[in-house]
C-alpha cells in the first residue's frame, strides 16, 4: 500500500467586535511559512458535488485601495497562468492575459 503524506494549511481571522478582520496571518509548515501576515485573501474551493465553486473572501479594514488592485491584478495573472496549466488552453489563456493587461492598464498600473 502507498504511503500518503498530509499537509495542513492553516489560516487565522482576527475579528473586531463588528467581526470586520483586523488581522490575517496563515501557516503553511511544508512551506516554510509560520504566522505570516497578511492583508487580503481568496480562497476557491471545487464542490464537485454540487458543481461550483466556494470562496472565502477577505481583506483587513486597513488594507489599502491601491494594493487591493495591485493583489486583483496579480490574482488575474496567476489564475490565467494555472487555467494554462491545467487545461493547455493556450487561445483562452492569451484571451486572459489580454484581459489582464488591460485591466492594469486601465487602473493604471504599470508604470
Amino acid at each position: 500500500m502507498a504511503h500518503t503524506h498530509t499537509s495542513k494549511i492553516e489560516l487565522n481571522v482576527e475579528l473586531d467586535d463588528n467581526r470586520i478582520p483586523e488581522k490575517l496571518s496563515w501557516t503553511a509548515q511544508d512551506g516554510g511559512i509560520t504566522n505570516e501576515e497578511a492583508k487580503a485573501m481568496m480562497l476557491s474551493v471545487w464542490d464537485s458535488k454540487n458543481q461550483e465553486s466556494l470562496r472565502i473572501d477577505l481583506w483587513t479594514k486597513d488594507m489599502p485601495v491601491d494594493e487591493m488592485k495591485l493583489f486583483f491584478h496579480q490574482t488575474l495573472v496567476s489564475m490565467s497562468d494555472t487555467f494554462n496549466r491545467a487545461t493547455q488552453d493556450e487561445k483562452m489563456t492569451a484571451t486572459m492575459k489580454d484581459f489582464c493587461d488591460y485591466f492594469a492598464e486601465k487602473l493604471e498600473l504599470k508604470k
